[in-house]
């Protein structure tokens, strides 16, 4: 973690920096919007089974100072948005938004960003403050990662090692995958003693957190549903349903003003023009996906894009590579936006 002087950038990543800001004046004003779920010390990331869902923080610490040292500037979504509507811009700008919310992103991310006078953005599910939303994630990952085996249905699963934790993790996020997932994951809690609403309490944000973080000038909050659906797939009454009622819970808890939202999932089957108006009929201001691609003066308010930040990818190549649009148009030509 940083000293009080900030961190220092290797030689390498300083001449990555001087070389990032030469591009960036060659190719013009555009935004790159990141977004990420959860972030973990390095001396534990490597052993968690759904370590690709976290940020290693030191990573993220030397990621933030390569983007001051060249000339990047960090901004909320709103300012974001200003920037790409006018032509005056220059320079490749940044948002970070934190998806979901969970107590790292109070204890780890904000300080860190704090640390740097950054600003970061945060999409709450309003279900993981108010206890409603089985984090059935959270609690598999816990459970596997502290145990030697699991039983599932009767399946005694070994997770002794850090490899056979990782596996069995993916193979159950495969396997309970879909609408079912919290009937699977209350069964696994029976069958092995798991408390859930004690572990529930361990990862998640609450109210008074974000309580806090609301008086923050430095943090921006969004909404992130109620309940995590694939919005796509509900009625557009249950959608109103989540993309209202988790805007007015904010409003109400926060007493702030909820402007922007982010979808779920966010891929191209996972939202669409009709998720779109019911957002604008609710009553905001910019909406989130997470298509692969960069802001311009072009872009949508209501379907601007965003890149998840894998958080296997602990170098400035990637990140960089997602900057330059390089990634986005992989992605296009793989049709996997």
């Amino acid at each position: 973690m940083p000293d009080n002087n900030g961190p220092r950038l290797s030689f390498s990543s300083a001449i990555g920096a001087a070389m990032a800001q030469w591009v960036d004046a060659l190719r013009g004003p555009r935004g790159c919007f990141f977004t990420f779920h959860r972030a973990a010390p390095s001396s534990i990331w490597p052993t968690l089974p759904n370590r690709n869902f976290y940020l290693d923080l030191d990573f993220f610490d030397t990621l933030l100072s390569h983007l001051a040292a060249s000339g990047r500037k960090v901004v909320t979504i709103e300012e974001g948005l200003r920037l790409a509507r006018d032509p005056k811009t220059r320079g490749t700008f940044v948002n970070f938004s934190v998806d979901d919310c969970y107590r790292d992103t109070y204890e780890a991310v904000v300080p860190l960003f704090r640390r740097h006078g950054l600003p970061v953005t945060l999409f709450v599910t309003t279900g993981i403050p108010d206890g409603t939303l089985p984090m059935w994630w959270v609690g598999l990952e816990e459970t596997l990662l502290e145990r030697d085996f699991v039983l599932v249905d009767g399946e005694r699963i070994a997770t002794d090692t850090t490899q056979r934790a990782a596996a069995a993790f993916q193979d159950l996020q495969t396997r309970w995958s879909g609408v079912e997932a919290s009937n699977h994951y209350a069964r696994f809690c029976l069958e092995n003693a798991v408390d859930a609403e004690a572990v529930h309490w361990r990862h998640a944000i609450t109210w008074d957190m974000l309580s806090e973080l609301a008086t923050d000038p430095l943090v921006e909050i969004g909404s992130h549903t109620v309940s995590h659906p694939r919005v796509s797939l509900l009625t557009s009454e249950d959608a109103r349903h989540e993309l209202r009622d988790s805007r007015t819970r904010l409003r109400e808890k926060l007493n702030i003003s909820v402007t922007q939202f982010a979808f779920p999932f966010g891929r191209v089957d996972d939202c669409g023009p009709r998720d779109f108006e019911i957002a604008r009929e609710t009553g905001y201001q910019g909406v989130a996906t997470t298509t692969k691609g960069l802001l311009t003066g072009a872009t949508a308010p209501f379907a601007y894009p965003r890149v998840t930040l894998n958080g296997a990818h602990r170098n400035l190549l990637m990140p960089e590579l997602h900057m330059a649009g390089a990634t986005a148009a992989a992605a296009r030509m793989l049709g996997r936006v």
